[in-house]
């Protein structure tokens, strides 16, 4: 992960979402909000937030496997939703 570029978005933005296709818990994005809320708080506007997988194992059927891994629609609410608070 490159550090630097995250904490020069943080600063521009004041503002984080960590999406990823793992798990929400336990996930990679876990360790990157982790880096962003220790590194970057004085930097933030609003609460790091993520959008990830359900905590359920993925599914190989396409429309079973849309329901689980985040969509665009997931993206442009939690963006929206984010960038309002």
């Amino acid at each position: 992960m490159d550090r630097e570029i995250v904490a020069e978005s943080v600063r521009k933005t004041g503002r984080a979402l960590v999406l990823h296709e793992d798990t929400l818990t336990c996930g990679f994005g876990a360790e990157v909000a982790a880096f962003i809320a220790d590194e970057c708080f004085e930097a933030l506007d609003a609460p790091v937030w993520r959008l990830a997988a359900t905590d359920t194992p993925v599914a190989y059927e396409p429309s079973l496997e849309n329901a689980i891994l985040p969509q665009v629609a997931d993206i442009t609410r939690d963006i929206t939703a984010l960038l309002a608070y």
